[in-house]
């Protein structure tokens, strides 16, 4: 996560919120314009160079960005705005005809808030932009919580992996991954302290995965929580005897999987200051 603050002037003055539009489309730049401009101050950029001199005179509350542009995709726009200091905090989000679900975890892991596919419905653009206005979280607060947690959500199913990202950006560092059999490499180079595994996926099944995670040397306690649409005592059961910690039906409240983040987040956390106790008082006695 960016370690620079950012405070817009609109949240100083309370003056109207200010976006960004960057697509090479002038039609979708109009329809940006129509949908948003009565809620809020709009600009529109047809390249992400555009966009680059708008940010010299405007400090803006969000960015819109589409992917497929000819000179620097949405992708590589996100990548340069988020390893610059001046603007590492504003948040993007994607406007995209680029629908698959590879393109979804591409666009949320590398940092947006939000993915959402043309041709657009002006009714949830602007609840998608209200939900990232009035987000409440302190990313700050996040930021210097001594406990930061990375977790690593696995679903074939683009809008879950959306609908997980809205719970848990901003709270946590968020991995995603649209693939099981990704997941053992991914898990060989990082280590997430929690994984969110969905049950029913192609090839290999979030019930056949976890052992394969629990051979891991350093995964053999990392907390699992399986998701899954079919919660019954036998697949509970199931996943429990394989290694899950946890599960979770959908379709699910965000506030019934946060909850279930922070009581494995509060369990980790004593477990370790456990941990860190007793290696204290095994050194007390041999002194």
């Amino acid at each position: 996560m960016a370690k620079y603050g950012f405070i817009s002037s609109s949240a100083i003055t309370g003056t109207r919120k200010k976006i960004i539009c960057v697509d090479d489309m002038s039609v979708s730049l109009m329809s940006l314009k129509r949908g948003l401009n009565a809620h809020y101050e709009v600009y529109l950029a047809e390249s992400t160079d555009k966009m680059y001199k708008i940010l010299e005179n405007v400090m803006p509350d969000l960015i819109i960005l589409d992917v497929n542009m000819p000179e620097t995709s949405g992708y590589d726009a996100i990548k340069n705005l988020k390893n610059d200091k001046r603007y590492a905090e504003i948040p993007v989000m994607f406007l995209t005809c680029n629908s698959d679900k590879e393109s979804v975890v591409k666009g949320l892991s590398l940092g947006a808030v939000d993915y959402l596919v043309k041709p657009f419905d002006a009714a949830k653009l602007l609840e998608s932009i209200n939900n990232q206005f009035n987000h409440k979280v302190s990313k700050i607060t996040a930021e210097n919580n001594e406990f930061n947690f990375n977790i690593l959500v696995v679903d074939d199913m683009a809008s879950m992996l959306r609908t997980i990202h809205h719970a848990l950006h901003g709270k946590y560092n968020v991995f995603m991954l649209s693939k099981s059999d990704l997941v053992i490499n991914f898990l060989q180079n990082n280590k997430p302290d929690l994984i969110l595994l969905d049950y029913l996926m192609p090839g290999m099944s979030g019930f056949d995965l976890i052992p394969k995670i629990r051979e891991l040397a350093d995964f053999k306690d990392i907390p699992i929580i399986i998701i899954t649409t079919e919660g019954t005592v036998k697949n509970v059961n199931d996943a429990v005897s394989r290694g899950a910690s946890d599960f979770i039906v959908k379709p699910f409240d965000p506030k019934e999987l946060t909850f279930k983040i922070e009581k494995h987040i509060r369990m980790r956390k004593e477990k370790r200051e456990n941990n860190e106790i007793a290696f204290l008082m095994d050194y007390i006695k041999k002194e």
